[in-house]
């Protein structure tokens, strides 16, 4: 899942995993950006690293709804994990991070740090009896870099061609490259109805396949609700809206009705009617770029565990799971 800085892309994610959880799946929600995001979500303990099941799937009429698990990937864990598996350090791994050199090491190589981030997500996917008592999931949601870096971030092996031509580095990252370009893997977009994510939603789909990266869906959050039909918007706009029709509605509801209320209420009509247009015109764009795409609303009150649940049942309902 990935999506422009505040276009609420974790929140949709951990609502995709509780989405698929409620299919009966059992379902890892990872995250890789450091600001334990999942753990302020969904009210529990900052995540170490390690899997930790912190939810459960909405109840379904003749499934059993099966767990999210959360799972905060740090680039240093991973590469002291890598050096135990690889070259059997154990202490002399850590000894290293009390140096700095773990930290040294993922500042210099962004794409180093990358490969472990990602390494990690692989591990996760292809579980089998060498992985003693390891849960194997059904589904992984990543909540990834913004749009503007998701392409660098998964194409791990073109970011290490410059770094490292062969050897275990190499080696996982093409091996992590066979699931990112499988069609196990589909990267969703999280934008909102305005110019810019959308326009980086576009530039961000044209990045993927340019890369071979399978795109996903299109998720437009933040959908404001419908208040007016087509025919009210016209008369906004066209300023042919009835002002004692308006009135009659506000004394029908028995509300003391005055000049500046009425004038209030038909300037917030023309905003509403206005901001409506360049929504519809955004909305357009995203129905013309020849994938799926789905609508979350905006809960009036915000985000909580109660609201994410909310979340995944549209998605759910929509067919996204």
């Amino acid at each position: 899942m990935t999506g422009k800085g505040g276009t609420g892309k974790s929140t949709v994610a951990a609502a995709l995993a509780l989405a698929l959880a409620s299919t009966g799946k059992e379902v890892l929600l990872c995250e890789v950006e450091g600001r334990q995001g999942i753990a302020r979500m969904f009210d529990v303990e900052p995540l170490p690293y390690e899997e930790r099941r912190i939810a459960r799937g909405l109840p379904t009429h003749g499934v059993s709804p099966g767990a999210v698990h959360a799972l905060h990937i740090d680039a240093e864990s991973a590469l002291l994990e890598y050096l135990a598996m690889y070259y059997k350090l154990g202490r002399a791994g850590k000894a290293l991070d009390r140096f700095g050199v773990i930290d040294f090491a993922t500042t210099i190589a962004p794409g180093v740090r990358d490969v472990l981030l990602t390494g990690k997500v692989y591990e996760a996917a292809h579980r089998n009896a060498r992985n003693k008592n390891a849960r194997k999931y059904d589904a992984i949601v990543l909540d990834a870099p913004p749009t503007g870096r998701i392409t660098q971030f998964l194409n791990v092996n073109g970011e290490l061609a410059g770094l490292a031509k062969v050897g275990p580095i190499k080696g996982q990252a093409d091996t992590v490259m066979t699931l990112f370009r499988s069609p196990r893997t589909a990267v969703h977009l999280v934008t909102v109805l305005e110019e810019m994510p959308v326009q980086e939603t576009v530039d961000g789909i044209s990045e993927l396949r340019g890369a071979d990266l399978p795109v996903g869906a299109v998720i437009v959050n933040l959908v404001r609700p419908r208040d007016l039909g087509v025919a009210d918007l016209e008369a906004v706009r066209s300023g042919d809206l009835d002002r004692e029709l308006v009135t009659a509605d506000l004394q029908a509801a028995k509300i003391d009705v005055t000049h500046e209320l009425v004038d209030s209420l038909l300037a917030e009509a023309s905003d509403h009617a206005e901001r409506r247009a360049l929504e519809d015109a955004q909305r357009r764009i995203v129905q013309s770029l020849d994938v799926p795409s789905y609508e979350l609303p905006r809960l009036a009150s915000g985000i909580d565990l109660g609201g994410l649940y909310e979340l995944a049942a549209s998605l759910k309902e929509q067919g996204l799971s």
